[in-house]
Formats: C-alpha cells, sequence, structure tokens
C-alpha cells in the first residue's frame, strides 16, 4: 500500500488558511486525477480543490466547519503502484471529456462520441490541468496518464461504417443498443462496487446536482464510462411539484430552544456562532487598521445637482452605455489622485524597525461591495487608465462577479484606494474604517433633496456628502482637503471637469 498526502495548497495570493465547507469524497471512495474532493472557502472567494494523486481516499484530515492552514494535510490516498495515474473506470477527467467538451455533448449523444473520440489522443500529452499553487501533473513524464484503451466494439465498428451503405442504419441500431448496455453495465458495475465515487468531471454538474437536491451516486450517467453528464441530472431532478409537497414537513422543526442563562445579561443563549471564514477575515482587517493607522477624517456636503442631470442627459441620448453616477464619481477620485498620490501609498515596516511609504505608478481602485458572503473590496486594476464608461463597465462586472461568489483572489486583493458608497443603504454618513494597508477611504452619502442656497436664493438641490478617512502618517490635512475639495467641485461642475479628463 503506498499512501500519499495531499496537504492544503496556497489558493492564490499568499492566503494563509481557508474554510472546510463540505467533502465531496469520503473514506473508501475511488478518486482520479483533477477530481474535486473538498470546497474550500477563503477570505476571497469559494472553490472546489482538485485531487493530484488518484487510488482510494484512505484519510480525510479535517471535519466540514474547521479551518486548516495552508500546507496542513488535507487528504491522503492510497495510490497502490500507480504513482499518480488515474483510477479505472472512468473515475475522473481521463474516464470521460474535458469540461468543455462535457458541456458541449451534455445535449447531444452524437457530439458525445465525437468529443470523446477527438480528445483521446491529445490527453495523452496534456498536465492534469490544476492551477494549484505547488501542485500539477506536467505533460509527460511518469507520473503522465495512460491512454484510454480502445473498446474492441468501437474497433471493429469503425470501417464497417464506411462501407455498409444502406444496411448501415440496421447496424447503427445495434451499435447504439450495445453502447447504451455498455453505459448500463459500467453503472450498475460502479453501484456495486465498494463506495466508488460518482463518475463526474464537471464542477458545474456538480453544482447543477447539488441546487436541485441530486444524490450524484444515485444518478446513471449516460457518457461514455458511465459518465455522469448535465442531460442526467436534469433528468434525475425531482419534479417542482415535490419541493412544495414536502414543504409544510420541512417547517416541522420548531425554533432552537434557549439553553441556559448568560452569566453576564442574565438572558438565555439562543446560539453559538463560530467566528469563521470571511467574518473572521474582516474582523482580522479591520482591527488592525483601527490598532495600527492613526486615521482622521474630513467630510463635506456637495451639491450633486448637475451631475444627476449629467448622467440623465447621457442615458437619453445612450441608455447601453450610459456611465452611473458611481463610475462619474470613481472619475474624479482619479483625477483628484493623480494631484494628490500621497492618497493611494502604502507604508511598509522594514526588518530593523524603520518605515517607508511606498508610492505606485498608477492606481488599483478598489470599491465595497455587500455580498451574502460578508463584505468584499473588488479592485478594478490600473484604473487610472479608463473613461468613466470603462469605470462602468468594470464596477458592474466586478460586482456581479464577488455578488456570485466567482471573484478569485486577483479580483479581490490589491486595490491602493477605496471607495464605499454606503448611500445605497439610505445613510448620509459614516466614519469608514481604511481597508488596511491602503491609507485612504472615500465615503459617498445617499443623493437627497435638501434646501440650499444657490447665488443667494433658498433652491431644493441634490445634495450628497463626502467623507474622506486617511492616514495621518503619509499626509496632512491640506493634502486631504484639496483632495476633497477637488473631488467635490468636480461633483458640482461635472461638464468642465470631464472635458479635461
Amino acid at each position: 500500500m503506498t499512501v500519499k498526502t495531499f496537504t492544503l495548497p496556497d489558493l492564490g495570493e499568499g492566503l494563509t488558511e481557508a474554510e472546510l465547507v463540505s467533502w465531496l469524497v469520503q473514506v473508501g471512495d475511488t478518486v482520479a486525477v483533477d477530481q474535486p474532493i473538498a470546497e474550500v472557502e477563503t477570505a476571497k472567494s469559494a472553490v472546489e480543490v482538485p485531487c493530484p494523486f488518484a487510488g482510494t481516499v484512505h484519510q480525510l484530515h479535517g471535519a466540514s466547519g474547521q479551518t486548516l492552514d495552508v500546507g496542513a494535510p488535507l487528504i491522503s490516498v492510497d495510490t497502490g503502484d500507480r504513482a499518480g495515474t488515474p483510477a479505472p473506470q472512468g473515475g475522473g477527467p481521463k474516464g470521460g471529456q474535458s469540461y468543455q467538451e462535457e458541456e458541449r455533448a451534455g445535449a447531444d449523444p452524437a457530439a458525445a462520441a465525437e468529443a470523446s473520440g477527438g480528445s483521446a489522443a491529445s490527453d495523452d500529452d496534456a498536465g492534469s490541468g490544476s492551477v494549484l499553487i505547488g501542485y500539477g501533473t506536467p505533460a509527460g513524464g511518469t507520473a503522465g496518464r495512460r491512454r484510454r484503451p480502445k473498446r474492441a466494439g468501437s474497433a471493429a465498428g469503425a470501417p464497417a461504417a464506411s462501407t455498409a451503405g444502406p444496411a448501415s442504419a440496421q447496424a447503427a441500431k445495434e451499435t447504439a443498443a450495445r453502447a447504451a448496455q455498455a453505459a448500463g453495465a459500467a453503472h450498475d458495475a460502479m453501484a456495486s462496487a465498494p463506495r466508488l465515487a460518482p463518475t463526474v468531471v464537471s464542477p458545474i454538474v456538480r453544482k447543477l446536482a447539488k441546487d436541485r437536491g441530486v444524490d450524484i451516486s444515485t444518478v446513471r450517467g449516460s457518457g461514455p464510462g458511465g459518465l455522469i453528464l448535465r442531460r442526467d441530472v436534469v433528468a434525475a431532478a425531482p419534479s417542482a411539484a415535490a419541493p412544495s409537497a414536502a414543504a409544510p414537513s420541512a417547517a416541522a422543526p420548531s425554533a432552537a430552544v434557549p439553553s441556559a442563562a448568560d452569566a453576564r445579561t442574565g438572558l438565555g443563549v439562543a446560539e453559538r456562532l463560530p467566528v469563521s471564514g470571511i467574518r473572521k477575515v474582516i474582523g482580522q482587517a479591520m482591527t488592525r487598521s483601527r490598532t495600527e493607522i492613526p486615521e482622521a477624517t474630513v467630510w463635506v456636503d456637495v451639491d450633486a445637482t448637475k451631475l444627476v442631470e449629467l448622467r440623465a442627459e447621457l442615458k437619453a441620448q445612450d441608455p447601453a452605455t450610459a456611465p452611473g453616477l458611481m463610475a462619474l464619481i470613481a472619475r474624479f477620485v482619479l483625477a483628484g489622485l493623480a494631484r494628490h498620490p500621497e492618497l493611494a501609498t502604502r507604508i511598509e515596516t522594514l526588518e530593523d524597525g524603520s518605515q517607508e511609504i511606498v508610492r505606485f505608478d498608477g492606481v488599483n481602485l478598489g470599491f465595497a461591495a455587500q455580498t451574502d458572503r460578508g463584505l468584499v473590496v473588488p479592485n478594478i486594476r490600473r484604473a487610472h487608465t479608463l473613461s468613466a464608461r470603462g469605470l462602468d463597465a468594470e464596477l458592474r462586472r466586478l460586482t456581479e462577479l464577488a455578488r456570485a461568489g466567482k471573484a478569485g483572489p486577483a479580483e479581490l486583493s490589491g486595490s491602493t484606494f477605496t471607495l464605499n458608497n454606503y448611500g445605497v443603504f439610505g445613510t448620509d454618513g459614516a466614519a469608514a474604517i481604511i481597508n488596511h494597508p491602503e491609507v485612504a477611504i472615500l465615503g459617498i452619502g445617499r443623493i437627497i433633496d435638501r434646501p440650499w442656497v444657490v447665488d443667494g436664493q433658498l433652491a431644493v438641490r441634490k445634495v450628497t456628502q463626502l467623507s474622506l478617512a486617511f492616514d495621518h502618517r503619509v499626509c496632512d490635512g491640506g493634502a486631504a482637503g484639496g483632495f476633497l475639495r477637488m473631488v467635490a467641485d468636480a461633483v458640482e461642475n461635472p461638464v468642465s471637469v470631464l472635458a479635461d479628463l
């Protein structure tokens, strides 16, 4: 018995730990190279981790909800004498198709056969496809994948298909029947074997099964070697009536009963929730910011009437590409940072304890986004090179990625200045916490009708509040006030400013 242990890899951007959300395999399951084995959540995103070894699961190092350090054992696999070659019976990618081929072939059986046959030769030269840092099987070499043996039926049937002529229709029916029998036999063999992992390659198919409440281990795959395709999961999903019928019984369990009284408050303890995952990371980052940064805050009320009118004019001219208010203000912020670059710097502490201010050639603009997982800060790389329309497109794209939980470390780190639009929550102002290790953050309040003096006369105007929190180590109030005033002037007179950008 040869047991190899796979440690939790660095999932990107120097993350040091991850929370184990769920296992996708169990002890005794057969796994193949690159087969997803666990779902983990980092401070950046939730991802499925593929296994670099093929064999039988020997031990799972950790339970769901547990936080593991990078480099800690994750899973041990008994590889026997296979030295990293895939498991038999099509237990993973080598027994079926690539992700793209599987998705293309999912709706067309003929396409499935063509994709499987067309990729057989090229797969021999390919690596594992694993992109985890420090792992992945290289192309060629002794640890490469073996060629999947051709079935006798397909080898004998190929020349016959080209010469059969009018009689080929009957032969095609017989071939299809034999293929169906073979797929059924493969599935039955998999079901009767001792706890074989489900023969599914694509994480899209696995997620579809999870979303529809389908036990993937019970699905009969129609692909080559019993491979489970998207159509198999859709066919196995319960009808819409089933969930509604089960709804009354699902509501039966009563709310949690409070436990013994809390010694400090005298109230019953209803629930205890571990501080983990993204909530733990947010807490650590905010604590570090408040602890290390001597911040100061300046704010100003701004008449945004002309900016709102400009946005309405642009939308009337071209509704599809008109930039939003956030994108226009972001463009003004970038112009202000070009004049006051000290607000987009970073302080680094050297080995001898001294500190230095690091200035950058450009700006990566972060923006706070509230998601179901918590507060994240996607960032627009080299935002200073984009127009208001380009910024708007990136804001929309990154917001969608973040809210879908698909934003990776590259999108969620590396910002040098952050925008925080807390006005979307209906608030006028906030004492924002600087996104460490940045040195400043600009907050934008809601835009509402307020009385405002214009040319000596009282009028109703669209007014908002801008607030800037900054690190007093990198600049003084003069620079911070000058930056904030420049942005405020641009909001009040956007046309004249945009002409110069």
